[in-house]
């Protein structure tokens, strides 16, 4: 097994808070252990490219409290294609990089896994994504943060829905799964969530809304991930249906930003530990995670063919909650 002497980073797929914590933890560790590292810049793009910097431990100094990436990254359709994939795999060779650390969601890893069958640079993962969505860690780093940017914002619009008696529809990131959606309703102590998983029910919506408002309830917040559809109709049929006051608000890329909160720089620096300690094994294509509460590591190619269950307990409890 042939030395480890050069390592590359890149940052691939949506940003997420906590990336340059990683980037951070990543280029240290690497150095601690006498290692070269190397940082594409704008994803894929920049193995495309040959568009790389030098990365040191001074380079990396005053930016683990900072959201987005200092890497950047961007789209890169020819990345999915065999050309760009031949690219890339041309650019890792040539620079000797020996193994290379991914940071990003499920996305970048597929990524990551195709392009590790056309060139002998090891793979690993690094799952960073406000989604959530990564099957192999109980965590991805981002999620905290985005968590708890909403829960801010959503707090300052219960005052207003109180203050008024109206019931606040709030959207939040979630394309296809409802693990934010589901966090941050619970801990916001919403009405009512929607998650792409279960499909939206208006006349349940309607008849809680209802029985609510019997109870003695005037104000309320439904949580909905944009994955449930457009949440105007939603609005639309609750004013309908309901004598309630309907206003939506949606939270967009504020979820995306930000700087992290502890929680994700904490696991952005123990997932870059273990990642370079695996490349230093020799060992590649594999993802770093938290699972039941320990640092350690699954297969990247399970991890990209497997999909992360959603807890539906959070819904369960916020329904008793909700009272």
């Amino acid at each position: 097994m042939a030395k480890t002497k050069t390592i590359g980073v890149v940052t691939t797929g949506g940003d997420a808070p906590g990336m340059n914590a990683a980037i951070r933890a990543v280029t240290r560790v690497a150095h601690w252990k006498s290692l070269v590292v190397v940082g594409f810049e704008r994803g894929w793009e920049g193995l495309i490219n040959d568009n790389f910097r030098q990365m040191t431990p001074r380079s990396v100094g005053g930016i683990i409290q900072l959201g987005g990436t200092i890497l950047h990254t961007a789209r890169c359709p020819e990345f999915k294609t065999s050309e760009g994939l031949a690219k890339a795999a041309k650019t890792l060779n040539e620079h000797h990089v020996d193994g290379l650390v991914v940071i990003g969601g499920d996305g970048s890893f597929k990524g990551a896994l195709e392009l590790s069958e056309i060139c002998d640079t090891r793979m690993i993962g690094i799952p960073a994504t406000i989604d959530n969505d990564v099957y192999g860690t109980d965590e991805t780093i981002g999620f905290d943060t985005a968590v708890n940017t909403a829960v801010m914002e959503i707090d300052k619009i219960r005052d207003t829905a109180i203050s008024h008696e109206r019931i606040f529809i709030v959207e939040v990131m979630g394309r296809e799964r409802g693990f934010l959606a589901s966090t941050v309703g619970l801990t916001v102590g919403a009405e009512i969530i929607l998650v792409p998983e279960n499909e939206c029910n208006f006349d349940e919506v309607v008849k809680t809304l209802k029985e609510n408002t019997r109870k003695g309830k005037r104000a309320g917040i439904i949580v909905a991930a944009e994955g449930c559809g457009k949440v105007s109709e939603v609005a639309k049929t609750i004013e309908e249906q309901t004598e309630s006051e309907v206003r939506l608000t949606i939270l967009g890329y504020v979820q995306r930003g930000g700087s992290p909160t502890a929680r994700s720089r904490l696991l952005a620096s123990l997932f870059a530990e273990k990642a370079v300690e695996l490349l230093c094994e020799g060992q590649g294509n594999r993802l770093v995670g938290l699972q039941n509460g320990k640092i350690g590591s699954i297969s990247l190619e399970e991890s990209c063919l497997k999909s992360k269950p959603i807890d539906t307990s959070l819904l369960r409890i916020n329904e008793m909650l909700s009272i």
